[in-house]
């Protein structure tokens, strides 16, 4: 704070050079106030992002540790482009995405496989190795054999594309960036170097000869990105090492020789002024506290999907800045704690000091090395020793008994962390149909196909959609988008109602795919204004309603019957029926593709589908067939003429204003009047107007030969003929 505020005062009164004076005068005063943080070895890394530094060393990986990798191959993203649309006047629409192939360094020495990958933070790949986007993934593990990628090989040529022995990489082909904008994703791989290592693993490989058999308790995953002793000198605050040499080889172990100390002989009195002991030969003292004391330890945590962690020990602090411990390794948070909680008793225990002067010279004795020293308690390590005239004096330090730095299982708590799920890859459901002009502000100039295009969870990509004209030819519609339709299936049968009346009486429970979905009432100002439409079966239905039941099952209730002109299926229903909820989810697809023919079909594959999905056009020609006419009137005249009428309705014109009639969709008003069955009338009338005459003489002798049986009329439409109305049977 007072670094920005002497170098904001600074810069107004001196321009640059004083802002640079102000701000290293207040960077002194926040260092006094605040301190600065201090660390016990090299800082530990943030999960770093991938690159592609030319020349940067590649690091070394041991058990299982969440890295990054460094672009060692990679081509210019390859661009795609699909274009939907553009019939019947309809502007075309050209959708552009994009691929990558790349080649990424992950380890250089082998390893076994790898686990997920994150990309921007997101699972790229999950535990059962499902990449959650399109492209695939070509893993070499860095063996000695293994071969060159092909891809690489076709791109580069055979001659000139090394397989990279040795080291550890993976290919991505096609990759798709549709998920990161386009663009490279910053990734982290879950790499499975080792099923157990200790530290002759770590140093084994690069110094021979070596003798370093440290079990590693606790750490499941280690990375070594610098220099061996750089290595060991990070390691040796949490596992004190010790390294000895006979000439021969070299040796590094964990409290050389803690049980079997070698004894120290008798201390030696030395009459030189300034030498220590006096009569005694041995001083013994204790260190005064750090003014930094290690308390924490800072790790990458095997819990958190390898996100940094941080653990403290229990004991309270002493006044002064806190150390802590990096160490970049994999380990959860119970044995981060027990590490910190060894590693600050350690400390506490070796402040107390010994100088011990031997005339006698052991060789077997050396700086490293475990002793008991004749009476004084606990064992001792020898931190330096120097050979003089008075005799060998030995610098030693307390190592703690056995046991006394165990602690108890104390409680560890990795923390909180919004981690992505992994979830398995969702199939795709699909529900397609025709809709009536004006329900979803579509027109009545075309069929208007819809689908509703869903998947039983979230981890969903959407789908890629193709027409079935009933011929098995799959020809594409596009893409669906990630947006899921609310959808289900009938849990209840849906009783018969009347669709002029709000029924108040009759339900319908429904199962939707994922429980996590929602449906919402309306107030009946809202259903009026399209508010809960909904397809159920064959039947365009509103509801005021919507009741959770629980584990996705939802009771409909208030309902408005027939919508848009669905009133022939009030009476079909069954369990098990689809279930749409008709809002802006809906995907439009192009009639033209699909055809009318009463197989025709629309299918959908998504990343989940082992199979293309498909599913038979639902309301079929009910876009361009016009409604039924209504209110049927008839009238016996006095001079025995029957005089029949009706009343005209019109596509897509659903509310009835007073004084106004329906507008005429069609290309002219005509109506088809007949008698008998509709498949084989024994009579037909054509007329223009919603009104028809048949005259006495010719309804006494159809009354003759067909009585009882019925006469109805249809409108006839552009495209289509109108379901029936019954106008009255003969007598």
């Amino acid at each position: 704070m007072a670094t920005l505020i002497f170098s904001t005062v600074g810069t107004a009164i001196g321009g640059p050079i004083g802002g640079a004076i102000g701000g290293l005068v207040g960077q002194g005063i926040d260092t006094a106030i605040f301190g600065s943080g201090r660390r016990e070895s090299p800082r530990l890394q943030e999960l770093q992002l991938t690159t592609s530094t030319y020349g940067q060393p590649l690091p070394r990986h041991f058990g299982t540790m969440r890295v990054a990798g460094s672009i060692i191959w990679a081509t210019d993203l390859v661009e795609h482009s699909e274009t939907q649309g553009g019939g019947k006047g309809a502007p075309a629409v050209t959708t552009y995405s994009y691929t990558a192939n790349l080649a990424v360094a992950l380890s250089s020495r082998p390893i076994l496989g790898i686990g997920r990958i994150w990309a921007d933070g997101k699972l790229l790949r999950g535990t059962e190795g499902d990449l959650k986007v399109g492209g695939t993934m070509r893993l070499y593990t860095g063996e000695g054999d293994q071969p060159a990628d092909p891809l690489i090989a076709a791109n580069e040529g055979a001659e000139r594309c090394p397989a990279w022995r040795g080291l550890a990489y993976v290919v991505f082909e096609g990759l798709d960036l549709s998920e990161f904008y386009n663009r490279l994703p910053a990734m982290t791989f879950e790499i499975l170097a080792d099923e157990s290592f200790d530290l002759q693993d770590v140093v084994g490989e690069l110094v021979d000869g070596i003798d370093a058999r440290v079990p590693f308790d606790g750490i499941t995953g280690y990375t070594v990105d610098g220099p061996l002793a750089q290595c060991i000198e990070t390691l040796d605050p949490v596992i004190p090492l010790n390294v000895s040499g006979d000439g021969e080889g070299f040796a590094i172990s964990h409290e050389r020789d803690r049980d079997n100390p070698r004894p120290l002989p008798a201390p030696a009195v030395s009459i030189e002024n300034g030498d220590f002991g006096g009569s005694l030969g041995f001083t013994r003292h204790r260190l005064p506290a750090s003014q930094q004391p290690v308390r924490s330890l800072r790790y990458f945590d095997a819990e958190r999907d390898y996100l940094p962690g941080i653990q403290h020990a229990s004991a309270s602090p002493p006044p002064g800045q806190p150390r802590s411990i990096e160490l970049p390794a994999a380990l959860d948070a119970q044995a981060a704690r027990a590490l910190i909680e060894k590693a600050s008793r350690r400390i506490d225990w070796s402040r107390d000091r010994l100088a011990w002067r031997s005339c006698e010279l052991d060789p077997a004795i050396a700086p490293g090395s475990t002793v008991s020293v004749p009476g004084v308690a606990g064992p001792w390590r020898v931190i330096e020793w120097e050979w003089r005239a008075s005799g060998v004096e030995f610098a030693l330090e307390r190592l703690p008994p056995v046991g006394a730095i165990d602690a108890p299982d104390l409680p560890a708590d990795s923390g909180r962390a919004n981690l992505p799920a992994d979830l398995p890859l969702a199939s795709t459901q699909l529900v397609a149909f025709e809709l009536p002009p004006g329900t979803t502000n579509s027109d009545a100039a075309s069929p208007n196909v819809f689908a509703a295009v869903s998947a039983a969870s979230a981890n969903w990509s959407g789908a890629a959609l193709y027409a079935d004209k009933g011929d098995g030819e799959m020809l594409p519609l596009g893409p669906s988008g990630r947006r899921r339709s609310i959808i289900g299936t009938a849990a209840t049968k849906l009783e018969p109602g009347h669709p002029l009346l709000f029924d108040r009486e009759r339900t319908v429970e429904v199962a939707l795919v994922d429980p996590a979905m929602t449906l919402s009432s309306a107030s009946l100002r809202q259903m009026t204004l399209g508010a809960n439409l909904a397809l159920l079966g064959q039947e365009i239905i509103q509801f005021a309603n919507a009741q959770a039941i629980g584990e996705g099952r939802w009771m409909l209730s208030g309902l408005l019957r027939g919508r848009g002109g669905s009133e022939a299926a009030v009476s079909g229903h069954a369990i098990g029926e689809a279930f749409v909820l008709l809002d802006s989810r809906l995907v439009p697809l192009d009639a033209s593709a699909l055809g009318a023919d009463r197989n025709r079909q629309v299918l959908a594959i998504g990343r989940g589908d082992g199979e293309p999905v498909a599913s038979s056009v639902l309301l079929g020609g009910i876009t361009l067939r016009p409604l039924a006419p209504v209110h049927p009137r008839h009238t016996l005249k006095s001079d025995g003429t029957l005089h029949l009428s009706w009343t005209r309705r019109a596509r897509g014109a659903w509310p009835w204003q007073d004084g106004i009639d329906v507008p005429l969709v069609e290309e002219a008003e005509r109506y088809l009047v007949t008698l008998g069955p509709l498949d084989a009338p024994v009579a037909t009338w054509q007329v223009g107007t919603p009104e028809l005459a048949i005259e006495p003489a010719l309804l006494a002798e159809l009354s003759t030969a067909f009585a009882g049986q019925f006469l109805q009329v249809r409108q006839q439409g552009t495209q289509a003929l109108s379901a029936p109305l019954l106008l009255r049977s003969l007598p």
